[in-house]
C-alpha cells in the first residue's frame, strides 16, 4: 500500500470537514452545555435531563438519520452538474424532513407517560416530562434544519450550517445562564430553563440557514418557485428508500447508547449521572469522526457521479486513516485526563451533595478508561457507514448494524452491568463490543463493494 496516496488527501479531506464537525460539535454542544448548567443544581436534575433527553436523542436519530439521504443524492446530482436532479432532491427533502420533525415530536408527546414504567428514580421522573415536553417540540425546527444542511453538505457548501450552530450555540449559553439560575430580572426555572434555551436557539438555527443559503448565487436555481407541483413520488420514493434504512442505522446506535442510559438509572442515580458524564465526553469525539462521516458520503457520492470507483476508493481510505488517528489522539485524552473531566460537569464544592458527587466522579471517570477504548471502533464505524451512505448502500448495513449493537453488544451490556459487580462498567463494554463488531463488518462491505465495482468498470472499458 502507498500512504502517500492517502496521506496527500487529508488537507483537502479536513477542509471540507472541519465546518461539518464544528457544526456536529454545536448539536452536541447543545447538550453538554445543558448537562454543565444543570449538573450544577445537583445529580438529581442532571439525571432527569439524561432520562428526558434519552427519550429525544432517540427520535432526533431517526430524523438526522433520515435526512442524510439528502447528501449522497445532493453529491451525485452536483458531480453530474445536473441541476435540475439536484433542485428535486432539495425540494422533496425539505418536504420530507417537515412532515418527519412534527411525527416525532407528536410521538414523544403521546408516548411520554412510558417513562414512568422504565424503573427510573420517581423523583427524576416527574422532573424529566416538563422538560421532555419543550425540548421534543424543538426536533420540528432541528429535522427541517438538517433538510437544508444535508443539501447544502451534499453541494459542498458546508460553511453555512457551521455558522448557524455557533450562533445556535451562544443563544443557548445565554438562555441558560438567564432562566436556569435565575439572573437579573428572570424567573429561576431550573431544567425548565434549559429546554427553553434549547427551543429557540433552534429555531434562530432554522431562520437563519434558510436566509443565508437563499442569498447565494449558485443556490438560486433551487430556492426559486418553491410549490407543491415540485413534489414528485419518484424523488420521494428515492429519498425514502435510502433514508428509512439511513435512520434505522442512527436509530440503532443511538437506541443502544440510550438503553446504557436506561440501565444506568436501574442501578441508581449516582450511575445514571455518571454514564450522561462519560457519554456527553464521547459524544463530543464522536462528532468528528461524524464530520468526517460526512465529508467522506459528499466525496464518495462525487465519485459515484463521474463513475471513478479508483479515486473512490482512495479518497474514502484516506478518511478512514484520518479517522483512526484522531480518535486515536482522543483515546490518549480520556485516559490522561479520567479523573479531571468529570469534574466539569458538577459542583466539587456543593457539601450538601459531597458524598453523591464523589460517586459520580469516580463511576465516570472508570467508565473513561472503556470510551477511550471505543473511540476508535466507534470513529471506524461511522465513516466507513458514511461512505457506503455515499455509494446509496443503506440496506445490508442497517442490518449489519442491528446485529452489532441488539445482537451482540446490547445483551453483553445487560449481563456485564446488571449481573456482574462490573456494574456501569460492564454496560459500557457492551456498548465497545457492539461498535467493534461494526467497525469490522462494515469495512468488510465497503472493501467488497469497491473492489467490485472497480472490476466491473475495468471489465467495461475493456469491452468497448
Amino acid at each position: 500500500m502507498n500512504l502517500s496516496q492517502y496521506t496527500k488527501e487529508f488537507s483537502y479531506n479536513l477542509r471540507l470537514a472541519y465546518p461539518i464537525i464544528l457544526g456536529m460539535l454545536g448539536h452536541t454542544i447543545v447538550g453538554i452545555v445543558d448537562n454543565i448548567m444543570v449538573g450544577k443544581l445537583g445529580p438529581t436534575e442532571l439525571a432527569a435531563v439524561s432520562l428526558g433527553n434519552s427519550f429525544v436523542f432517540i427520535a432526533m436519530s431517526l430524523g438526522i438519520g433520515f435526512s442524510t439521504a439528502i447528501t449522497p443524492l445532493a453529491a451525485e446530482a452536483d458531480g453530474k452538474n445536473d441541476i435540475d436532479e439536484g433542485r428535486s432532491v432539495f425540494h422533496n427533502g425539505l418536504f420530507l424532513c417537515s412532515i418527519l420533525g412534527f411525527t416525532l415530536f407528536l410521538i414523544i408527546f403521546f408516548f411520554k407517560p412510558l417513562i414512568a414504567f422504565m424503573g427510573q428514580p420517581d423523583i427524576v421522573v416527574e422532573m424529566a416530562k416538563p422538560y421532555l415536553d419543550i425540548v421534543a417540540f424543538s426536533l420540528v425546527p432541528l429535522i427541517i434544519f438538517q433538510g437544508y444542511k444535508q443539501f447544502a453538505d451534499g453541494k459542498s457548501e458546508t460553511k453555512v450550517s457551521m455558522w448557524a450552530t455557533i450562533i445556535g450555540n451562544i443563544i443557548n449559553v445565554v438562555i441558560n445562564y438567564f432562566l436556569i439560575y435565575g439572573i437579573w430580572i428572570f424567573p429561576k426555572m431550573g431544567i425548565i430553563g434549559a429546554a427553553v434555551g434549547t427551543i429557540v436557539s433552534r429555531i434562530v438555527m432554522l431562520i437563519f440557514i434558510h436566509y443565508s443559503l437563499a442569498r447565494k448565487p449558485n443556490f438560486f436555481p433551487y430556492f426559486a418557485s418553491f410549490n407543491f407541483t415540485e413534489i414528485k413520488k419518484k424523488m420521494i420514493n428515492k429519498i425514502i428508500n435510502l433514508g428509512f434504512p439511513s435512520s434505522m442505522q442512527m436509530f440503532f446506535e443511538v437506541a443502544l447508547f440510550t438503553a446504557a442510559v436506561w440501565l444506568s438509572g436501574l442501578l441508581g442515580t449516582t450511575s445514571q449521572a455518571a454514564n450522561q458524564i462519560a457519554l456527553s465526553l464521547a459524544s463530543l469525539t464522536f462528532m468528528f469522526a461524524m464530520g468526517l462521516s460526512v465529508a467522506v458520503m459528499i466525496r464518495v457520492g462525487n465519485q459515484k457521479g463521474q463513475m471513478n470507483y479508483v479515486k473512490l476508493q482512495i479518497v474514502a481510505r484516506s478518511i478512514f486513516l484520518l479517522a483512526i488517528l484522531l480518535e486515536i489522539v482522543f483515546a490518549m485524552i480520556f485516559i490522561v485526563f479520567h479523573q479531571y473531566l468529570p469534574q466539569i460537569f458538577v459542583d466539587v464544592n456543593d457539601m450538601s451533595h459531597i458524598i453523591e458527587t464523589e460517586e459520580v466522579i469516580s463511576i465516570a471517570s472508570q467508565l473513561l478508561f472503556v470510551a477511550a477504548f471505543f473511540q476508535i471502533s466507534d470513529g471506524i464505524q461511522v465513516v466507513v457507514l458514511g461512505a457506503l451512505r455515499g455509494l446509496q448502500d443503506v440496506k445490508i448495513p442497517m442490518y449489519i448494524t442491528f446485529i452489532s449493537y441488539w445482537i451482540i453488544g446490547f445483551p453483553i451490556s445487560i449481563y456485564l452491568g446488571l449481573y456482574t459487580d462490573l456494574k456501569a462498567i460492564g454496560i459500557w463494554i457492551g456498548l465497545l463490543a457492539g461498535l467493534t463488531a461494526a467497525a469490522i463488518f462494515l469495512y468488510i462491505r465497503f472493501a467488497r463493494l469497491t473492489a467490485k465495482l472497480i472490476l466491473d468498470s475495468t471489465d467495461k472499458s475493456i469491452n468497448k
